[in-house]
């Protein structure tokens, strides 16, 4: 297999999403509800992403895995492994809810999954931010004190964002994404999320959502004091690093192209402004790569992509734990 993969996105309803995706994206939404996430690559037992396009289209990822583990994530991939990486886009129209992704070393108790995940910044409205961490100095008494009083904000860590910025929220860091924001998340493949304060909100069927307040208090991170951003920059470099993936911001003016050799690892490519002609494969079963789009460039395929216009792309690697 030496193509790169496309899929069909998976939209979900949440009670804090929108139609941004629409507008800023260019899709076609399925229906008026508010579209929270757009799953774009996800391998899990209860979703699928379908290939559009070329060879394979209509097969599932987890069909091209099991058929062809080395041709698509390298030598000495189990065919039964899940794809380790869950890319999506998240509409933020209503602030998110404060919640936590329990650590590796308590999940299997709580019966979850770590998630360390990275956000960026494609689009936010003046004045929007995100909650990440605690502000220095909180303490579990003072956290448990002020969620018993519904008083949780001013401990958390928040600050604006700007189109361009990004961080990476790690398992155990509390978190939440204001109100206005349109984010590329790519986390590990995990969906486990435990809600320990929704502003009061009622969710999509008039009743209060669940919380899961002991879950949460077993998750966070007590030490976690203000985390930092990365700011956006016109130029290219490592936005996020850790033992799960690492993601690169590179920058392309019109004309510029960009290359990776067959055999080194598997990559997810996301374009998040401007767009990518795939060099050579420019037909119909190849569409090319737009503002929104996410491909899967599989282990056994070499690609070399032309910059349609100045382009910001992200190149996700390093998720296999075979490389450096």
């Amino acid at each position: 297999m030496n193509g790169l993969l496309q899929f069909e996105p998976l939209y979900q309803e949440r009670v804090w999403g929108g139609q941004a995706m629409a507008e800023a994206l260019g899709r076609t939404l399925p229906g008026t509800k508010p579209i929270g996430e757009a799953w774009e690559i996800v391998d899990r037992p209860e979703a699928q992403s379908v290939i559009k396009g070329g060879k394979h289209a209509g097969q599932t990822l987890r069909e091209v895995i099991n058929a062809r583990p080395t041709e698509v994530m390298g030598p000495g991939w189990s065919k039964t492994r899940a794809f380790p990486i869950l890319v999506k886009w998240l509409d933020c129209h209503e602030r998110l809810s404060l919640q936590v992704h329990p650590p590796a070393v308590i999940a299997p108790q709580l019966k979850g999954e770590p998630k360390t995940e990275m956000w960026f910044i494609a689009d936010t409205h003046p004045g929007a931010g995100l909650l990440v961490g605690l502000k220095k100095g909180v303490t579990r008494e003072q956290f448990e004190n002020a969620l018993r009083e519904n008083a949780l904000e001013p401990l958390v860590h928040r600050f604006n964002v700007a189109e361009g910025d990004s961080i990476l929220v790690r398992s155990g860091q509390i978190h939440a994404i204001d109100a206005g924001n349109l984010i590329l998340e790519i986390q590990q493949n995990s969906d486990t999320t435990y809600r320990v304060y929704d502003w009061g909100r009622l969710g999509l069927d008039g009743k209060p959502r669940q919380l899961h307040v002991k879950e949460s208090l077993a998750s966070i991170k007590w030490d976690d004091f203000e985390p930092a951003p990365v700011r956006a920059a016109p130029t290219g470099g490592v936005l996020a690093e850790c033992a799960e993936f690492r993601i690169r911001r590179v920058v392309l003016d019109a004309g510029e192209t960009l290359h990776f050799a067959a055999g080194e690892q598997p990559r997810i490519l996301s374009v998040i402004t401007g767009e990518l002609d795939l060099a050579g494969k420019a037909t119909k079963a190849y569409r090319n790569l737009a503002r929104g789009e996410n491909a899967l460039l599989p282990y056994a395929g070499e690609f070399t992509f032309k910059a349609a216009a100045a382009s910001l792309v992200l190149v996700t690697e390093n998720f296999t734990g075979q490389v450096d």
